[in-house]
């Protein structure tokens, strides 16, 4: 881990440990309700973090791929949680510590046993303020993939830049490079966001979107393979939509695929679109062919709806199998 203290810009960072994976974004701190009921009458939160970029990250490397996080966080106690999470999953970190700007934070209220609603508290924190200055130019050259998340533009115009200058970085190593549009409409509407998708699609190799997602930046389909299409004639050569319970599909490099979901009792899908994505990249990078990517991301994606949390229930390569157990007891 390198971490570098910073006042209102942080400096350059120079990156170590070359890894497989570079993905960078905010991830902030989480508080969340142990028990259903208005967030007004809960008695006790606890405390944890989360975040997208690191959520993908864990999962990712649980299946074993290394790979970096390169961010922004308060030079407070939340942020020094963040760095002690990370640390411990494995997670190269490329961190500035910004001194004049809060960790951000988000608060989960499970309102019924079903419905969650997440609270983000991260206007002014120190992710929002991410610029091209923390952009580890030398390690995205040095890796296998950079893969960036329709949240980061959203924060700001200096995060917006700092997204764009790792694309540049990516394109002139040869870098490939993943997207996941991600939409957050507490971020920005729809427009707004389309607009960015559309600038960020054709620099994109591989791009994942949930079926209402694709239809921001492509413009609403029949079907999801119509969205895919629409994708690949942008200039991405894999598509992949995420249909939650009913699977996914994608087109890449023209021949369709399809993969039905894994039926669970979901306790929790925060997290579950980030997993998916791992779980397809891990395979990628493996020189597995499509159905095995497709197959190995439903599977991890599943698994973090089985336990509360962002990124708690990711799955190690050895537990993927688990799923397909007829056991209740491993001995």
């Amino acid at each position: 881990m390198i971490t570098v203290d910073s006042g209102a810009d942080s400096p350059a960072i120079t990156p170590y440990n070359v890894t497989d994976v570079v993905t960078m974004g905010e991830t902030m701190a989480l508080m969340k309700a142990e028990s259903s009921g208005p967030l007004a009458h809960v008695a006790s939160l606890s405390l944890g973090m989360g975040g997208a970029e690191s959520n993908f990250a864990i999962a990712l490397r649980r299946l074993g791929t290394s790979v970096t996080w390169a961010g922004r966080v308060g030079a407070d106690s939340l942020g020094e949680m963040v760095l002690r999470e990370l640390a411990a999953e494995a997670i190269n970190t490329l961190v500035s510590r910004d001194h004049t700007a809060p960790t951000g934070l988000m608060i989960k209220e499970r309102r019924t046993a079903e419905a969650v609603k997440v609270w983000y508290y991260r206007k002014g924190s120190a992710g929002s303020r991410l610029c091209r200055e923390d952009v580890p130019a030398e390690q995205i050259a040095q890796a296998k993939l950079l893969h960036i998340t329709g949240i980061t533009p959203a924060l700001s115009t200096s995060a917006a830049d700092a997204v764009n200058y790792a694309l540049d970085c990516a394109q002139a190593a040869g870098t490939l490079v993943s997207f996941d549009l991600n939409y957050r409409s507490a971020l920005w509407s729809s427009e707004e966001a389309g607009e960015q998708y559309r600038r960020i699609i054709p620099r994109a190799d591989v791009v994942f979107a949930g079926d209402t997602e694709a239809a921001i930046a492509v413009g609403d389909a029949q079907d999801p393979w119509e969205l895919a299409r629409r994708i690949n004639e942008m200039g991405a050569s894999q598509a992949v939509i995420k249909l939650g319970a009913d699977g996914c599909v994608a087109v890449v490099h023209g021949e369709k695929h399809a993969q039905r979901a894994v039926p669970i009792r979901a306790v929790d899908t925060v997290g579950a679109g980030d997993a998916f994505v791992a779980g397809y990249i891990a395979e990628l990078l493996n020189d597995e062919d499509v159905p095995q990517r497709l197959l190995t991301a439903v599977r991890t994606g599943a698994f973090a709806c089985l336990v509360p949390g962002d990124w708690e229930g990711m799955p190690r390569r050895t537990e993927l199998d688990l799923l397909d157990s007829t056991e209740p007891v491993s001995r």
